[in-house]
């Protein structure tokens, strides 16, 4: 997040706050899992969720928003995303998968296992893959990689263009 405040200022000021205790632990109750405390620690700096008010469709996970971060096609999910697509998959789901990041129609994404803290993934018509980062943080920081690369404009596709990141 500092990388995205320091070379794109324009799209973090945009981001929401973060949630709060009590929104985590309603989710929980209603998801019927507990989560662990590195997706717990990211979701009270970063609920990625839209603020209400701006939800046009509660139906389905493409209200998160924020669509182009961590990358072109996906974005973190904030809790009520989280919440919503853990219990609406579109594949047969765990309920220890808790999803962290997907594309605008729950196609493809990421998810934490809240069994090992690994993070998987999954693609509609493909094999759930399990173990795809060994943890939140190690996919974090290849998300910080990334940002980094585009900041040294030595990545192919990303830039940063007056305080937004754009990807070509």
């Amino acid at each position: 997040m500092n990388l995205l405040r320091e070379h794109a200022p324009a799209d973090h000021a945009d981001l929401p706050g973060p949630a709060t205790e009590q929104m985590l632990r309603a989710a929980e109750a209603r998801m019927g899992i507990a989560l662990p405390g590195d997706l717990r620690a990211w979701l009270l700096q970063n609920n990625l969720d839209l603020p209400e008010e701006e939800v046009e469709d509660p139906g389905y996970v493409g209200f998160a928003g924020f669509a182009g971060f961590p990358d072109e096609g996906s974005f973190f999910l904030g809790i009520r995303a989280i919440e919503w697509l853990h219990g609406n998959h579109p594949m047969p789901w765990r309920a220890e998968w808790i999803p962290i990041v997907s594309d605008q129609d729950s196609w493809t994404g990421l998810f934490l296992d809240a069994r090992d803290g690994r993070i998987g993934k999954w693609f509609v018509g493909e094999n759930i893959a399990t173990g795809t980062y060994a943890s939140l943080a190690d996919y974090f920081d290849s998300v910080a990689g990334v940002l980094q690369r585009i900041a040294d404009g030595t990545h192919p596709y990303g830039s940063f263009t007056e305080g937004r990141l754009v990807w070509s």
